[in-house]
């Protein structure tokens, strides 16, 4: 039987960085808020707890804060043709789980769209003529732009303590920054990190060779700081335990550290953890949702009333709620219609791997989330695109996160994974290792898309999500470019040796390996409910008191980290809702 609890105002499926901005606005707004967590209760106090957080075997290698993947996975497969396959160990990407979400294991890099992103298919036909997007490649405007948002990502900044040096306040360009990002209304609110040794030498060798480094902004607080809702964060103390990781010292942003200790206190708002909803409830015109169904820590069916229904977990989790509750038309990638699932993309992180000569003592032990040196003259559209033949770009950086013993014990190509030889290359490599990273964009394309998964399903019973998903030869030629110049940041640097690594033409999207946890679409926003799932204010076109938040909304994927767009457009969704939608519920913008 199942159980029916008092309606709210609203309600967030998910409490992570959207969830919680989402709760902080509506009860601004005097709505009676409730967060529906899948996850268990975490906070810094506990997750974060000195020294039991600082547990590589734990924390890195089991996943202490990770989504276990025996209950709920996804299916992946390169092609229609194939059957997926669950995901079984975390790999490519890590799943978070719990209160705070990847929000609490995440790195802090902490970026803005480029203006150009946010418009990325009118840009590209301008610049380059139509033609010049290949068949098949299914990009499309975000149909918002950084204008309207540029307030909302230095709210989020504010929110975040981000530390960094603006290179362009209002027009005018401030040396040290980064001289190709759009216009900011203010600063950063701290100043950057201190760069270790080998963040110091990228940026030598990176102004060598005539580009213009500066410092990743990072929400990693360089100094003691204090955000606007009065949450204080501690400087970062460079401990080398930020990714995989709560933060002990609240210096890394998480909701925790910079929401939560506000908006738990709040009466008008309740969490219930342990909560996993199964499907938004409509009424009987398919046109109003009026609450979901969760099962709770008891294995207990419950219904959950409410006015307004927001969407606020991982991008995965928000468009499988959307197919399980059939809520949107699902993509066909073969007739190329429908919404819900269309334009999946991830990133193309390559690297180059960098071997100093013997007596350099970088001490890589000494790291932070994000701290670190970073060039943008080959991300967006800041370079000719026009003789290279393909479309996106990439940030090129380099960040010292820690030197941990198991999972950064850098060793050459070649070396045993154990024994006496193993041993000898970490000793001999330890110091004088490091890597130049090229984050590069994934555009999206009509056959890489999410569906459900006809063959698995959940501990629950449901389908799971299927990814289709392989790399095109436009990323592979974006990364090749790319890398090749972040070799020769690296041959400038007088290592030993070094070794460029980026995929080769045909190469397959392999889910071992780590690669980024950004992954984007399936819930796409838009102009036209035709191609998007969404309005321009994150607003359901089919269900309008639905509004969907997180990277499912992105329509392709772009070089830079996405929090710091996702927290934008929450605090942009937040305020239609407050000055739009609740003074007369219904579609903000007209179909």
């Amino acid at each position: 039987m199942t159980i029916k609890k008092e309606a709210v105002d609203v309600v967030l499926v998910g409490f992570g960085w959207t969830g919680a901005i989402m709760g902080q606005e509506l009860t601004e707004a005097g709505l009676n808020v409730l967060a529906l967590e899948r996850g268990e209760m975490q906070d810094t106090p506990t997750a974060g707890k000195y020294p039991n957080v600082a547990d590589e075997l734990k924390f890195s290698v089991r996943g202490k804060l990770f989504q276990d993947l025996s209950k709920e996975t996804v299916t992946i497969r390169h092609t229609m043709s194939e059957q997926a396959v669950p995901y079984r160990q975390h790999g490519s990407f890590l799943l978070g789980t719990g209160v705070g979400g990847a929000g609490l294991h995440w790195n802090g890099l902490h970026w803005r769209a480029l203006p150009e992103e946010l418009k990325i298919r009118s840009h590209y036909e301008e610049r380059y003529g139509k033609d010049f997007i290949p068949d098949g490649m299914t990009i499309q405007d975000f149909g918002v732009s950084y204008e309207e948002l540029e307030p909302y990502f230095t709210q989020f900044e504010y929110v975040c303590g981000v530390s960094g040096k603006a290179g362009n306040v209002n027009g005018e360009k401030q040396e040290g920054g980064n001289q190709f990002e759009a216009f900011r209304s203010k600063p950063y609110p701290l100043p950057p990190l201190k760069d270790v040794y080998s963040a110091q030498m990228f940026a030598k060798a990176a102004t060598e060779l005539g580009y213009k480094p500066f410092p990743i902004p990072a929400s990693n607080a360089s100094e003691a700081y204090t955000n606007p809702y009065g949450v204080r964060l501690g400087p970062c103390n460079y401990c080398g335990y930020c990714e995989h990781y709560a933060c002990y010292l609240y210096s890394k942003a998480s909701p925790q550290t910079t929401i939560l200790p506000v908006l738990l206190r709040k009466p008008n708002f309740e969490l219930r953890t342990q909560s996993q909803v199964i499907r938004v409830n409509l009424d009987s015109t398919g046109k109003q949702a009026t609450g979901v169904t969760y099962i709770d820590a008891q294995g207990r069916e419950v219904e959950q009333p409410a006015k307004i229904v927001i969407l606020s977990a991982f991008q995965m989790h928000n468009v499988r709620l959307l197919l399980l509750s059939k809520i949107g038309q699902p993509y066909n990638p073969i007739t190329n219609e429908g919404v819900v699932g269309k334009n999946y993309a991830y990133q193309m992180l390559t690297s180059v791997s960098v071997m100093m000569p013997k007596g350099t003592t970088l001490n890589p032990f000494i790291g932070t989330g994000a701290g670190g040196q970073a060039i943008d003259e080959f991300n967006g559209d800041n370079f000719d695109h026009g003789p290279l033949g393909f479309i996106g770009g990439a940030n090129i950086n380099h960040h010292r996160s820690g030197g941990r013993p198991i999972k950064q014990a850098t060793v050459p190509a070649g070396t045993p994974s154990w024994g006496t030889e193993w041993k000898g290359a970490v000793q001999d490599s330890y110091q004088r290792a490091m890597s130049i990273s090229s984050s590069g964009s994934v555009m999206a394309y009509r056959d890489s898309f999410l569906d459900l998964d006809p063959n698995y399903t959940d501990s629950n019973g449901q389908p799971l999500l299927r990814m289709t998903f392989n790399w095109h030869d436009n990323e592979i030629k974006m990364a090749q470019y790319t890398t090749g110049k972040a070799g020769e940041i690296a041959k400038a640097m007088n290592p030993e040796s070094y070794k460029v690594n980026a995929k080769k033409p045909g190469a397959l999207y392999d889910t071992r390996p780590y690669q980024t946890t950004h992954t984007t679409g399936g819930a796409i926003m838009g102009t036209d409910p035709k191609n998007s799932v969404v309005n321009r204010y994150l607003q359901s076109w089919d269900v309008p008191n639905l509004f969907v938040m997180g990277a499912c909304v992105f329509p392709q994927n772009f070089g830079y980290n996405p929090t710091g767009l996702i927290g934008a457009l929450t605090y942009w969704s937040a305020k239609a809702i407050r000055e739009q939608y609740l003074p007369n519920p219904g579609p903000i913008v007209q179909a």
